[in-house]
C-alpha cells in the first residue's frame, strides 16, 4: 500500500492540503470547507474571536478544526505580536498566521517586519506562518527566525487573479525546505491545481469558495484540483518540447500489404 502522503507543519500532521481563510466569514463557507472541500485548518482574525458585538466565529467552526489565527490589522511586528500572544490567551493555540500591512490600497504585507514577528514568536513557542509576497531572500530570512512554513501570495488578497506570482513562487518551491503554501489570489480550481503541480504544499483560499454562485459546489471542485494537482507533481509530470512535435505511437514498422 502507498505511503500517506500527509501535510506536517510544525510537527502537526494534516490530510488536507486545503486552509479556508475566513475574512469573508459565513456559517455556510465554513460549513462548505470543512465537508465538501475537507479542509482541517481555518484561519481566525483575532478581532472577530474577542467581541461581543457581532457573532463570534469560533462558535461556528467545529471540533477538530486546527485554528490558525492571524494578525490581520497589524501594520509593524510589535502589533502583530500583542495580537499574537492575545490569541493564545483566548484559547487559539500556538498556530499564528503573521500578517502585516502598512500598505493600505494594496494590502501588500511588509516582509521586513513580518522576519522581525516571526522571529519573536517562534522564539515564544507559537508554530509560526508569514503570509509573505514571494521574495527568495525574505523566505531564507524567515526560515532562520523559525517560520514552520512560508505562505506567499499568488496575486493581490481578494482578486482571484491567480497565480500571478508564479515565477517567484516555484523559486521558493524550489529553494525552500519548508512547506510552501500558496495564499491570496487564488480565484478558480485549475489555478489551485497548477499551484500543486508545481510542487506546493497546500492551498489557502477565501473569496473565490465565499463569491461562488454555488459554494458547496466549488468547495468540492477546489478539493478534487488540489488532490489532482499533488497525485500529478508526485507522480512526474510528463516533459515539455521547447519546439516540434512528439508522436504518442510509433511512426514506423506499419503493417505492409
Amino acid at each position: 500500500m502507498a505511503q500517506q502522503d500527509n501535510l506536517v507543519i510544525g510537527g502537526h500532521t494534516f490530510t488536507s492540503r486545503f486552509i479556508l481563510g475566513s475574512g469573508k466569514y459565513a456559517m455556510r463557507l465554513i460549513q462548505a470547507a470543512v465537508e465538501d472541500a475537507g479542509a482541517q485548518i481555518i484561519t481566525v482574525a483575532v478581532r472577530r474571536a474577542n467581541t461581543r458585538q457581532q457573532e463570534n466565529i469560533l462558535d461556528y467552526i467545529p471540533k477538530g478544526i486546527t485554528l490558525l489565527p492571524n494578525t490581520s490589522g497589524a501594520r509593524t511586528a510589535q502589533e502583530a505580536v500583542r495580537i499574537a500572544r492575545l490569541a493564545r490567551e483566548l484559547g487559539c493555540g500556538d498556530f499564528i498566521k503573521i500578517e502585516i500591512m502598512r500598505d493600505s490600497k494594496y494590502l501588500l504585507p511588509d516582509n521586513q517586519e513580518t522576519i522581525l514577528a516571526t522571529e519573536i514568536l517562534a522564539k515564544e513557542g507559537f508554530i509560526v506562518m508569514p503570509y509573505m509576497y514571494p521574495d527568495l531572500n525574505a523566505a531564507r530570512d524567515m526560515v532562520n527566525a523559525g517560520a514552520a512554513s512560508i505562505m506567499p501570495l499568488a496575486a493581490p488578497i481578494g482578486s482571484n487573479k491567480g497565480l500571478a506570482t508564479r515565477d517567484f513562487i516555484q523559486i521558493l518551491i524550489d529553494e525552500i525546505d519548508l512547506p510552501i503554501i500558496v495564499d491570496a489570489g487564488i480565484g478558480r480550481p485549475s489555478q489551485a491545481c497548477e499551484a500543486m503541480e508545481m510542487g506546493a504544499a497546500a492551498i489557502m483560499a477565501n473569496t473565490a469558495l465565499a463569491t461562488a454562485g454555488d459554494l458547496s459546489m466549488m468547495a468540492c471542485a477546489f478539493r478534487q484540483a488540489i488532490e489532482a494537482g499533488r497525485k500529478a507533481y508526485l507522480s512526474g509530470l510528463g516533459r515539455v518540447l521547447t519546439r516540434g512535435a512528439a508522436a504518442s505511437d510509433p511512426l514506423t514498422g506499419f503493417l505492409r500489404d
